[in-house]
């Protein structure tokens, strides 16, 4: 249906329908990516084929997964302004549909990789069009708390997806817990995604008509674009390493924790809650420090962020109990809270308001590309070691190093 910019009006309260039809369809998405958190890694060589201490292998799904969803971000963005939002986004679904049957009928890892290429374009498309959706419904002046609620509802569908998962692969077994769990919200998310949700392509363009007399505003294009949105000044050179680095915290805890913490004596189910606590604190955190960034300012709550995430993933592998593993994930999603929101608004303070979207895309590549490089990172450095512990010393270092660079390079 046609759409007339005079009937389109802006703000959560005004679009509180779709608002909150979209934030479904993100905590879709990470109870999606969410399953896979605890079930893949623990019963990766017991159910799936993988060859034990086969590391760089038991990492490869992540990589797989980095890599597509960063290059799907630079595309999500175009493909939606030319073919609409909604299109983009049942075709994320449309691509999960494959993921729990390849799950199912998976004996060995490469059927394992396979299904997490499906996954990387659902998180890369559907994603995305959850969150500029979002945007496009809403007010510049509620942007923070829209990426706030938006980050809250992807993260706790990936915390609450992590414990049911466990809880469904101990009951039916890893392949058919996965796949009725995979299966049941992808086929619901895609209803939903059909018939429930709107195009907010026309709310975009009547922002833009709103902007500039309607203007259509300069852009850089191709490489060009893509160098200056990179290290187009030390501000943004800064964030975007501290984004790649950020994530060696997110793929340690996706890759190395649920093993370590069965390794050390807890059950499938008590290591999906464990690490559900990492992802309810990061996700509920971001409703607090989304805004609390734009009084504070942005450098010291991404350095305390790094940092603290640094010393909880330490934390976790000096320790044996599990209350301390509570309180080292707690501290862990208190830092990843603190520095996830405040770089996306960072990026937007260090560009042209006419060139922050394709900064902001730039910028979500070079973070979800940072799944890719921690992983083969913490494969190498497990493969090399004998161990997975070593991983974790890594990212603390690597974490405190990013945090200092962004001390003393991001501008104020």
């Amino acid at each position: 249906m046609d759409i007339s910019h005079r009937d389109i009006t802006h703000g959560i309260a005004a679009n509180r329908g779709q608002f909150v039809h979209f934030l479904l369809q993100v905590f879709f998405v990470g109870a999606l990516v969410g399953m896979t958190r605890t079930v893949l890694p623990v019963l990766s060589e017991s159910d799936f084929g993988l060859a034990a201490g086969a590391f760089t292998l038991l990492a490869s799904f992540v990589v797989i997964f980095g890599v597509i969803k960063a290059a799907l971000n630079l595309l999500a963005g175009r493909l939606s302004d030319r073919y609409g939002r909604k299109r983009v986004l049942v075709a994320g679904w449309l691509f999960a549909i494959p993921v729990p049957f390849l799950l199912l009928i998976a004996d060995s890892w490469g059927w394992v990789l396979l299904a997490t290429v499906f996954l990387g374009i659902n998180q890369g498309l559907a994603w995305s069009m959850a969150l500029n959706s979002k945007l496009d419904l809403t007010h510049a002046h509620q942007r923070g708390l829209v990426n706030g609620a938006n980050e809250f509802a992807g993260y706790g569908g990936v915390a609450v997806a992590g414990y049911l998962a466990a809880i469904a692969a101990e009951q039916l077994g890893a392949r058919e817990g996965l796949f009725w769990f995979g299966l049941v919200v992808t086929l619901l998310a895609l209803a939903l995604a059909v018939w429930m949700v709107r195009d907010t392509l026309p709310w975009a363009h009547a922002q833009q008509q709103a902007s500039d007399n309607g203007k259509t505003p300069p852009t850089r294009n191709g490489l060009a674009f893509f160098l200056h949105a990179t290290w187009g000044n030390r501000s943004l050179l800064a964030i975007n390493q501290a984004g790649l680095v950020e994530k060696f915290t997110d793929t340690i805890i996706w890759l190395f924790v649920p093993i370590l913490l069965v390794a050390r004596g807890a059950d499938l189910v008590t290591a999906g809650f464990l690490v559900g606590i990492y992802g309810v604190v990061w996700g509920a955190g971001q409703l607090i420090t989304g805004p609390a960034s734009d009084r504070l300012g942005r450098r010291g709550l991404i350095v305390g962020g790094m940092w603290l995430c640094g010393a909880g993933i330490v934390a976790i592998v000096m320790s044996h109990q599990i209350w301390i593993w509570a309180a080292a994930l707690t501290v862990t999603g208190i830092g990843m809270a603190m520095l996830y929101p405040t770089l996306g608004a960072a990026v937007a303070d260090h560009c042209e308001p006419v060139e922050r979207a394709g900064v902001l895309g730039v910028y979500r590549f070079w973070r979800d590309f940072g799944y890719a490089v921690g992983a083969l990172a913490l494969g190498l450095a497990a493969t090399l070691s004998g161990n997975i512990e070593a991983g974790f010393w890594l990212v603390g270092v690597a974490m405190t190093l990013s945090g200092l660079w962004v001390a003393m390079r991001l501008a104020p």
